[in-house]
């Protein structure tokens, strides 16, 4: 199965965005932890520990990623969503 991610990226960090839907599916998002923010259904992982415990579970699981990467020189507009918290 492929997966295309969106990764945003400022100057200082980066976020993958995925869906609540496939965290749920995944069985990791209780995992997640306050650093990622969400956004409606979508999930903004960041990218040190959340994107890459997401990217070593979807793999096992059989998907294939790919990144579409959108880049800014100043603070990313995803800072500004909510940050994730368990169950929400």
């Amino acid at each position: 199965m492929k997966l295309e991610i969106n990764f945003y990226s400022d100057p200082s960090h980066g976020w993958g965005e995925v869906s609540q839907s496939l965290l749920n599916g995944l069985g990791i998002a209780e995992k997640i932890s306050g650093y990622s923010y969400k956004k409606g259904f979508s999930v903004y992982l960041e990218e040190d520990c959340d994107l890459s415990l997401f990217m070593q579970t979807a793999e096992k699981a059989g998907y294939q990623i790919n990144f579409k990467e959108h880049n800014s020189n100043h603070d990313s507009i995803v800072r500004t969503y909510q940050r994730y918290t368990k169950g929400n």
